[in-house]
């Protein structure tokens, strides 16, 4: 299907562009969003009578997200999650609760502008793209931690506060004694042979 776009859409083209997509790329995110029209005569010609208020719209809009793109630059959120000593969270984190996040922090985004492709599952620190405009997008860190503390410790060192791995090199004493001997045993058989050894002294 062919469609005229009307702002620019990663990896596909710039607005005023008359572009091939697949028909269900088209009719459930390009058509349903504004993001395109069909080509169609009828359509071509609207949008040439149109292009210069569009194009217009369009400027004014990206200046605008420039400048907030400009104040959100930097911006780092916190978000507390329960986790075990290995980091692994229980549950995890979405591009709702990083929108929400954001929010609060006070730049209205919605979780859509969040380029989040899979939930987050572990404890960290993860720099996010979040689309402002088309043509517009900006880094932001999702902090994930236990606590508020965890949180600015993270942000201190880069890297995720979990527990130490347990040490898995064997005991070297087990090498020499059998974990497996009950107490006592190993006296007994060193009595033994004490005795054993008179003995023969004594012949």
């Amino acid at each position: 299907m062919e469609v005229i776009l009307l702002e620019r859409v990663e990896k596909l083209g710039q607005m005023g562009d008359v572009v091939k997509v697949k028909p269900g790329f088209a009719r459930n995110y390009l058509l349903p969003r504004e993001k395109a029209l069909r080509a169609t005569d009828a359509n071509k010609k609207r949008f040439e009578s149109q292009r210069a208020q569009l194009e217009a719209e369009n400027l004014k809009l990206r200046e605008e997200a420039d400048a907030v793109a400009k104040k959100m630059e930097g911006l780092s959120v916190i978000l507390i999650r329960q986790a075990g000593e290995a980091g692994q969270l229980y549950g995890s984190v979405n591009a709702r609760d990083i929108a929400a996040e954001i929010t609060a922090a006070g730049f209205t985004v919605a979780r859509s502008q969040v380029n989040l492709v899979h939930p987050i599952k572990t404890l960290g620190l993860f720099d996010l793209s979040v689309s402002l405009h088309p043509e517009v997008t900006v880094t932001v860190t999702a902090n994930v931690a236990r606590t508020t503390e965890e949180a600015h410790t993270q942000a201190e060192t880069g890297k995720a506060v979990v527990g130490e791995e347990e040490d898995e090199t064997p005991y070297e004493m087990e090498a020499v004694f059998d974990p497996n001997a009950e107490e006592g045993e190993a006296e007994e058989g060193e009595a033994a042979s004490a005795d054993a050894g008179e003995e023969e002294t004594a012949e």
